[in-house]
């Protein structure tokens, strides 16, 4: 089993009366910035100026800078962009600006398992991982409560690495919920599988299969959207509630023996050993190879596919229906 840390073992007195450096205010670096400062500690943002971020920072009564700036003096630096600009941006501000016995802090383990930022060994390398996105972060903290972390420490070069950490995920809320130490190399991992296989390529491919597959037969695409896409937040906010035992309890019988009886035949052999090559994908570096490669290549291949989908038959009715379901307060883009 793995080490749960809760407030009692995760002191901020390792942060308190030091600076903190926010790199990026967007979903995470806009909790982690107001959830740090409301719990004491001084924080500084890095924005870019003139960005929407730029002008939330405001809003939120912080006066963002520039990266050299916010990092001057900071304790930990804490980086939250996107994993496909970090190496570019290491280079070329963090670095040149990075101090002796100073924090890096990541939100993702993506770029230092990977090595595409390799940090000189006088630097701590850390990371506090929330499960679960920024704007919840941020209003389970103003609750009173707070969304679980994971904790890492790959490079502990000053002898306080974890304390530090552990103060950090503590100032955003994550002790209150409980923080899971882990390595960077498993949280990146399981991680990108995880978004691959289940989360967002898995269920989306189900999604549009089982939706396909209806429409094709002759069935209404309305109907099919409804029983293949909308009906899908019901059954994953039961399994989110009480895990698979609870939604099946609350499911009736006929769909119960369904799931248990046909949904072995989708997810077969055949699924699994393609998913066992995709985790080889991820694990050998080829995935982050791949997507790192098609950032700096213009994101072409990535544009083209968001594309198709985004004008295929499923969205086109989804966008229609939406519009008639007022509670669900239907978001486009």
């Amino acid at each position: 089993m793995a080490n749960v840390y809760y407030e009692k073992d995760a002191p901020i007195d390792a942060l308190k009366g030091k600076k903190v450096a926010v790199i990026g205010y967007g979903s995470q670096g806009h909790a982690h910035s107001q959830n740090l400062r409301d719990s004491g500690i001084e924080v500084v943002v890095a924005e870019l100026e003139g960005t929407d971020n730029f002008k939330l920072a405001i809003e939120h009564k912080f006066e963002p800078t520039d990266i050299k700036t916010a990092m001057n003096g900071a304790a930990l630096i804490i980086v939250t962009l996107p994993d496909e600009v970090q190496g570019v941006i290491y280079e070329k501000q963090i670095a040149p600006n990075l101090a002796a016995g100073q924090t890096l802090g990541f939100c993702h383990g993506f770029n230092i398992h990977f090595k595409y930022i390799v940090p000189p060994k006088d630097t701590n390398i850390v990371m506090i991982a929330p499960k679960g996105p920024g704007h919840l972060v941020r209003s389970e903290y103003e609750k009173g409560g707070g969304v679980p972390c994971l904790i890492a420490v790959e490079q502990d070069a000053s002898g306080d690495a974890k304390n530090i950490a552990l103060a950090w995920a503590n100032g955003i809320g994550g002790a209150r919920a409980g923080i899971i130490e882990t390595t960077y190399k498993e949280e990146t991992e399981t991680d990108l599988f995880g978004e691959q296989v289940v989360l967002c390529g898995g269920l989306s491919a189900l999604i549009k299969a089982g939706f396909d597959t209806l429409v094709e037969a002759g069935y209404q695409p309305e109907i099919a959207y409804f029983e293949c896409m909308h009906e899908t937040k019901l059954i994953v906010d039961l399994m989110y509630q009480g895990g698979l035992n609870y939604m099946r309890y609350s499911v009736s019988n006929t769909a119960e023996y369904g799931d248990l009886s046909r949904g072995p035949r989708i997810v077969n052999d055949q699924t699994r050993a393609e998913m066992k090559k995709i985790l080889g994908e991820i694990t050998s570096g080829a995935f982050a190879k791949e997507w790192i490669e098609e950032y700096k290549g213009g994101m072409k291949n990535f544009n083209a596919l968001y594309e198709k989908d985004s004008k295929s038959k499923l969205e086109v009715v989804g966008r229609k229906l939406r519009k008639m379901m007022k509670w669900i307060k239907s978001k486009e883009v």
